[in-house]
């Protein structure tokens, strides 16, 4: 019991200091739009405020040690909740509906970047094992990908290293971008942007990130919905990829013990679900006749807030974590290959958009 009291303890200054982070952010989007652009909203989302404050005090200040634990739980815990918490928005023909849309554009996505790599490294030249990383982690799931598929591929810590950094800095960009981007291209129409944005970004919290900036901005929840079902549906691949990967690199020789299952899959992903359960159940149970609808409408909304906190809290950490000293130091083969992989997923989803989605809707 002890034990578990000191864990906690270690936890509460780094979570406390992303929460900060959080309400800092909020309170510069409405100073923002209120004394500088005399608007109800600022022309920067509450998320994107959050990530930058969090790369320059990240890289101004060297974080203790000790706020790290915390900052770490964060990343991985606190945004994964965030994510669970989102499937609140959803009844279960929106997640049959998005998903049979995003399903074929994964796959398209997935086998457009496996290509690309294996071509492209036969002209810019980094190990075969670096470029299954960079594959793995822009076409599916981001650094969750790369850490999982590396101990299958024996790669070498710094092959790792240099994987997410490729990632996170891209991913990054893409977030950033994309939302502003995608509002001009398919003017706001909300399932063609939240298939791109759970497509063409890497990491599950960067697409939830860039759902909420385009939320925030453009008045869409919609978007943030199918976003986050499509980037679901892209890390399950992880499943099927990690073997596949083994088996190419190894050629049959692969060692099971080395991989499981078990041990890769996303289980927040059933967390999702089961919110949708939840919240499916709960329309039923809590209605409007019974008398009692109102107590369970203001436990969605205050689900939908804590969603929003808690993914901001986790781009706060994401932010103070990255270290533009180490990107620098790494080297420009591996970017290279990682911009041209991350432009191409971006392309594809675009190709697709424009043309093979009219045959699923």
């Amino acid at each position: 019991m002890l034990s578990k009291f000191q864990n906690i303890k270690l936890i509460i200054p780094g979570l406390v200091l992303a929460l900060v982070f959080c309400l800092f952010a909020q309170g510069i989007n409405n100073l923002i739009a209120i004394e500088i652009f005399n608007t109800e909203k600022s022309p920067i989302s509450t998320v994107l405020i959050a990530i930058l404050l969090g790369i320059i005090m990240g890289n101004a200040f060297t974080p203790r040690p000790g706020m790290m634990i915390g900052l770490d739980f964060t990343q991985q815990y606190i945004l994964k909740l965030g994510i669970i918490f989102l499937g609140i928005r959803l009844s279960f023909s929106d997640l049959l509906k998005f998903g049979s849309i995003a399903i074929p554009l994964v796959i398209f996505c997935v086998l457009g970047v496996l290509i690309l790599i294996k071509l492209l490294i036969k002209k810019v030249p980094i190990s075969s094992k670096m470029s299954y990383l960079i594959a793995i982690g822009t076409s599916v799931c981001g650094a969750t990908a790369i850490v999982a598929t590396a101990p299958v591929i024996n790669a070498k810590k710094t092959e790792i290293a240099y994987a997410i950094a490729n990632i996170t800095l891209f991913g990054v960009i893409a977030m950033v971008v994309y939302p502003y981007f995608a509002e001009w291209y398919f003017d706001n129409n909300a399932l063609e942007v939240g298939l791109f944005l759970g497509t063409s970004i890497h990491e599950t919290s960067q697409v939830a990130a860039a759902g909420l900036i385009y939320d925030q901005q453009f008045n869409n929840p919609e978007t943030l919905d199918v976003a986050t079902v499509t980037k679901l549906i892209r890390n399950t691949f992880l499943v099927l990829l990690i073997p596949l990967f083994a088996f190419l690199y190894n050629r049959g020789e692969f060692k099971g013990q080395k991989y499981s299952i078990l041990n890769i899959f996303p289980y927040f992903v059933l967390g999702f679900i089961g919110m949708i359960i939840v919240r499916n159940l709960g329309d039923q149970f809590f209605s409007v006749e019974n008398g009692n609808y109102y107590a369970w409408s203001k436990f969605i909304e205050y689900l939908k807030i804590l969603a929003t906190v808690f993914l901001t809290m986790a781009m706060a950490a994401v932010g103070i974590s990255i270290n533009l000293g180490e990107l620098k130091s790494m080297g420009y083969k591996p970017f290279v290959v990682g911009l041209i992989a991350a432009v191409t997923v971006g392309i594809i989803s675009l190709i697709y958009l424009e043309t093979i989605i009219h045959f699923f809707i």
